[in-house]
């Protein structure tokens, strides 16, 4: 069986959850708790030197981690329902979709992460803080680490944040969905499970009034499609303050 080491309200963790329940996958959950850091720890980071989640432990033992990596690894190895266009155009703009997205995310991380991980790495000592540091991996996870502990994001940063999610993110789906019914063409693809938990979020929280049908109905019909699918509530995409300490 798979096992996966993810957690509920990561980003990456959600969109594999969904390309499994997608694929009507079992696997063996692993729950890390980024609040403790659990993906720094050594024997996370013989499996995945990068330190982040999710990662997918294959039946043969092998490992694999990126979350984009992940999902295009599980369609080409259960190709049904088949989640990338045949078109290689349309694959193309799929795989520029999941950058796009990807790009975005720290911008998400100053909103995720002032919640359950800022109340924990405020309670830090210098010292503490330093320890750990030393075991994050990325560069840019550091600072935002540092950030979450000791210079929390500000209102203005919080704002630009917003409008830089909006823009890159809600504006060009409205765009594209003019003219496809899904992101990377005529059928639901990973482009579409990459941008979910990025939606989710600016819908719950961050920017519901963006998701209002009255200023972009397309991103709405997108959404409500998107969440009556099965598979949605099957990945446990819930609120994000529903499933606290969890990551």
């Amino acid at each position: 069986m798979l096992t996966l080491y993810h957690g509920w309200r990561s980003s990456a963790s959600r969109r594999v959850r969904l390309c499994l329940a997608e694929k009507g996958l079992a696997f063996e959950s692993r729950i890390i708790d980024l609040t403790k850091m659990e993906h720094h720890s050594p024997a996370f980071l013989k499996l995945n030197p990068n330190g982040v989640i999710p990662l997918l432990i294959l039946e043969d033992g092998r490992s694999l981690y990126e979350s984009g990596t992940i999902c295009e690894w599980l369609d080409e190895t259960y190709p049904e329902p088949p989640l990338r266009p045949v078109d290689p155009y349309n694959r193309a703009v799929m795989r520029n979709w999941i950058r796009h997205v990807d790009g975005l995310i720290g911008n998400l991380i100053v909103f995720n992460w002032a919640h359950s991980m800022a109340k924990v790495a405020q309670q830090w000592s210098d010292a503490e803080l330093a320890e750990k540091l030393a075991r994050v991996p990325s560069r840019e996870r550091r600072e935002a680490w540092l950030r979450t502990a000791r210079r929390p994001y500000t209102d203005d940063e919080r704002a630009e944040a917003r409008g830089r999610l909006v823009s890159g993110l809600l504006d060009r789906m409205e765009e594209t969905l003019g003219q496809t019914p899904w992101l990377a063409g005529d059928r639901y693809s990973l482009a579409d499970i990459g941008a979910v938990p990025f939606v989710k979020r600016l819908d719950e929280e961050i920017a519901p009034d963006e998701m209002a049908s009255t200023r972009r109905p397309k991103v709405a019909a997108w959404w409500a499609s998107i969440q009556a699918r099965p598979a949605f509530h099957v990945a446990r995409i819930e609120p994000f303050n529903a499933q606290a300490g969890q990551g």
